[in-house]
C-alpha cells in the first residue's frame, strides 16, 4: 500500500476513490469509443469488436488492479475485484436491458458469435476451480492454468472470427434480431490512424494509473474500517473499475448497436477471467488459486449461472414482459443483488 494514501483520514481516501472512478468512467468510456474505431479500421463484427478492442481496453483498470494487489500479497482483493468485477459487468447488461426500449436486449442479440463468446467464458471460468481442486502444481510458482487460460483466450478468439464467418448455427430472425455489421457495412472515421493510437495508448495510460490508485485506495479502507478483502475487491473496487463497461453498454444500446453491448460485456468478461491468470504470475508465495476462499467459489459460481441465463436469453424465443425488459435481465439483477446481502454478511 501507499504510504501516503495509508496516511489519509478515510474520508480523504473515499473522496480519491470516488475521484478515480470518476476518471475512469470518462477515461475508459473515450478509451472504448478510441478502440471501436481502431476495431472498425479491421473490419472486424460488433461481436468481435467489443471483445476484443472495447472489452480489453475498458478491463485494463481492473486489470491493473489485480496485479499489483497481488503482487503486495492482498489476494482475496486481487481474487476479489477479478471475479466482482465479472458479476458486476453482466449486471450491467441487465440494467442497459431496462434502457433498450424496443424490447428484449437478450433476444435482439442473439448471434452465433455470442453464443460462442459466452460459451468461451464458461469454459474459462471453469479453469480455475480445477487448479484449486486439482493438484497444486507449480512452475516458478506459476500454475500452468494460469497459463493454459491465455492459450484458451486466444484460441477463443481465433474460433470467434472462424464462426462468424461461417457459422454452424443462426438465430431465428424476429422484429427485433439485429443483425451483426459486416465489413461493408464499417463506417470508417477520418482520424488517422497514428492518432488514434496516441490517443488510446494516453487513456490507457490514465486509467491504468487510476486503476493503480483505487486498488490502493481500497486496502486503505479495509485497514481503517475492518471491511473485508474480498467485500471490497468483489463490490467496491470492482464497481468502480467496471464503470467504462457500464456507460460504454448504455451508449451502444442508445445507438441500436445491441451487439455491440453484448460483445463488450461477454468479451471483457472472458478479458477479466485472465486477471487470475495475471495476478498468478504477479503473486510470489505459490498458486494463487490455492488462496481461493468460499466467498470466491461462490462468485465463480455466480458468474456462470448469470452467464447460462444470458445464454438461454439468446437462445430463447422473444419474451416480451413488464415494460418489454426480459425475464433474464430480472433474474440476473436478483441474483446480484442477493449475492450482496451474501458476500457483505
Amino acid at each position: 500500500m501507499l504510504p501516503a494514501i495509508a496516511t489519509l483520514p478515510l474520508w480523504s481516501i473515499i473522496g480519491l476513490f470516488s475521484i478515480c472512478a470518476v476518471v475512469i468512467g470518462f477515461a475508459g468510456t473515450r478509451l472504448a469509443t478510441i478502440a471501436l474505431k481502431l476495431a472498425e479500421r479491421t473490419g472486424m463484427g460488433q461481436i468481435i469488436a467489443g471483445a476484443v478492442f472495447v472489452g480489453m481496453s475498458t478491463s485494463l483498470p481492473g486489470s491493473v488492479l489485480s496485479v499489483t494487489t497481488a503482487w503486495q500479497g492482498h489476494t482475496d482483493l486481487a481474487i476479489g475485484n477479478a471475479l466482482g468485477g465479472i458479476a458486476a459487468q453482466t449486471t450491467f447488461l441487465a440494467i442497459a436491458d431496462f434502457l433498450y426500449r424496443k424490447g428484449n436486449l437478450e433476444h435482439a442479440a442473439a448471434s452465433a458469435t455470442g453464443l460462442a463468446q459466452a460459451t468461451l467464458l464458461v469454459s474459462m471460468l471453469a479453469l480455475p476451480l480445477l487448479a484449486y481442486a486439482g493438484p497444486d502444481w507449480t512452475i516458478l510458482h506459476i500454475h500452468p492454468v494460469s497459463i493454459l487460460l491465455f492459450i484458451l483466450y486466444g484460441f477463443g478468439l481465433s474460433l470467434l472470427a472462424e464462426i462468424r464467418h461461417q457459422p454452424m448455427w443462426r438465430p431465428r430472425k424476429t422484429d427485433l434480431t439485429d443483425e451483426d455489421a459486416k465489413e461493408d457495412d464499417t463506417d470508417y472515421h477520418p482520424e488517422s490512424t497514428l492518432r488514434l493510437w496516441a490517443e488510446f495508448l494516453a487513456f490507457a495510460a490514465i486509467t491504468a494509473v487510476a486503476g493503480y490508485t483505487i486498488g490502493e485506495s481500497g486496502l486503505a479502507i479495509v485497514d481503517k474500517t475492518g471491511i473485508s478483502e474480498t467485500a471490497v475487491g468483489t463490490f467496491l473496487t470492482a464497481i468502480a473499475t467496471s464503470l467504462p463497461e457500464l456507460v460504454s453498454a448504455i451508449a451502444a444500446v442508445r445507438m441500436g448497436a445491441v451487439n455491440l453491448a453484448v460483445g463488450d460485456i461477454i468479451g471483457g468478461n472472458a478479458f477479466d477471467v485472465l486477471f487470475l491468470a495475471t495476478s498468478d504470475f504477479a503473486y510470489r508465495d505459490g498458486s494463487i488459486y490455492a488462496a481461493f476462499s468460499p466467498q470466491h467459489l461462490f462468485t465463480i459460481a455466480l458468474v456462470i449461472l448469470m452467464t447460462g441465463i444470458l445464454l438461454l436469453g439468446m437462445l430463447n424465443r422473444e419474451r416480451r414482459g413488464l415494460a418489454n425488459i426480459g425475464w433474464e435481465s430480472v433474474s440476473i439483477l436478483c441474483l446480484y443483488g442477493m449475492s450482496i446481502f451474501y458476500l457483505s454478511g
